[in-house]
């Protein structure tokens, strides 16, 4: 019964599309020892899309037995597609995980290898931070491969042009930029409204400085997001919809296709997005990227808010393993962790330090910054839609984009979450 309620909690994470088979292990006719690793990610933009690439290549070189066959999709494809098959009680033999409460209702399912004493030996490398996702009651079911924050990502030049000197510091003076680049005929913030996840980073980060970490960590316990400050930060998630910061069409813009949020960030068509700090790779992926006019600075703070400006919001990339994958699954986790290599990924801008030590590589002033902040972060709140299990995770992603859209009130969105949150516990 455990695991077909976890089962079926999985699939609530997304409305589940796609197929496809995994964790299985081929051994062709007359080769016993050979394997097939099916490895599942979603870095579909480089410099990691080749990079991965090229992992698995140096791996099977050194591993001739081994095959490896890779999906690589994008985020939202990822999900639904890793939502079905694990609806039907597979996994992949390796796949990304963002850790946190999805990965929790896999390992509840049985679907995740519990890798403790293989990766014992290396665990000593890993951040704290790093390696806090993947880690349940003392026990490790995956190995980070990157870690990072969201905050805003912007254009120099646009801001320039709208005569702001400086980046924002308080909520309110973030607001006042948006006016002011409204006003200079620039669109403030761009936005893939149809995918929902991003529009949940503004409540996230409201509620994070409003309410304070301790307060998002007791919903998750209590069950109630109707509470005074989880409204104080919908009404102010309210108040910048009503500014009409977005650009036009946004509700069925995507994040990574030639016309979404990435693109024109990428393209200088916006002044503005709030993403995690794989923005600058997806925005010269998906558009042109802006070089030297790219800044970065982090979620304002709210005036009177119970939250610290320090608190950071985010999370990171990790690599778990099926419960049926060969033990080569688990060796190709440690390989592609090995210092030697998860450095080159880091110096190439495509993620951040998951290793203590590897921040010397980091070449790009922005990532040097969000490294430099998360280093000194006084909290650390894992996205909300991978915090929690996943049926609230989608939960605050729906209701948060209508909020945005208009559809529902603060008051109302806070009583939806809290619902299903009450379902689910």
């Amino acid at each position: 019964m455990k695991r077909t309620l976890a089962l079926i909690a999985i699939a609530a994470l997304v409305a589940g599309c796609g197929g496809g088979g995994g964790g299985e292990t081929a051994a062709p006719q007359g080769s016993p020892g050979k394997v097939t690793l099916e490895w599942w990610h979603l870095s579909t933009a480089e410099p990691l899309k080749s990079l991965w690439a090229q992992r698995a290549k140096e791996f099977e070189a050194k591993n001739p037995n081994v095959t490896i066959k890779a999906t690589v999709l994008e985020n939202d494809a990822y999900k639904a597609k890793l939502t079905t098959i694990t609806q039907s009680g597979k996994a992949p033999d390796l796949f990304a995980t963002w850790g946190g409460g999805v990965l929790r209702q896999q390992i509840d399912a049985g679907l995740v290898k519990d890798i403790s004493a293989d990766v014992a030996d290396v665990l000593p490398n890993f951040t704290p931070a790093a390696l806090s996702a993947y880690t349940f009651d003392g026990k490790t079911y995956g190995l980070p491969t990157d870690i990072g924050m969201v905050g805003f990502w912007y254009n120099k030049k646009l801001f320039q042009q709208a005569g702001i000197t400086e980046p924002p510091a308080t909520w309110s003076a973030f607001l006042e930029d948006v006016k002011k680049l409204k006003a200079a005929g620039v669109t403030p913030i761009a936005l893939a409204g149809k995918e929902k996840w991003p529009g949940h980073y503004y409540w996230a980060y409201l509620a994070m400085r409003i309410a304070g970490l301790p307060a998002l960590q007791q919903a998750g316990v209590d069950h109630d997001f109707t509470k005074p400050d989880f409204v104080a930060a919908g009404q102010q998630v309210k108040a910048l919809a009503d500014l009409q910061p977005f650009q036009k069409g946004f509700l069925g813009a995507a994040y990574s296709t030639p016309d979404g949020q990435a693109a024109l960030m990428g393209n200088g068509k916006a002044a503005m997005e709030l993403m995690g700090q794989w923005a600058p790779s997806v925005q010269s992926d998906a558009g042109k990227g802006l070089g030297d006019d790219l800044g970065f600075f982090p979620f304002p703070a709210v005036e009177g808010g119970k939250g610290a400006a320090t608190d950071a919001f985010g999370g990171g990339g990790g690599l778990a393993v099926g419960a049926d994958a060969p033990p080569e699954a688990v060796e190709f986790v440690k390989f592609m962790t090995e210092m030697g290599n998860h450095s080159k990924a880091v110096e190439s801008g495509g993620v951040l330090p998951v290793l203590k030590g590897e921040e010397n590589v980091i070449k790009d002033v922005n990532l040097k910054q969000v490294a430099t902040l998360l280093a000194t972060a006084g909290g650390y709140q894992l996205y909300l839609d991978q915090a929690y299990p996943p049926a609230v995770g989608q939960q605050v992603n729906d209701s948060v984009a209508e909020l945005i859209g208009g559809t529902k009130t603060p008051e109302e969105i806070g009583q939806d979450i809290s619902e299903v949150a009450k379902s689910e516990g």
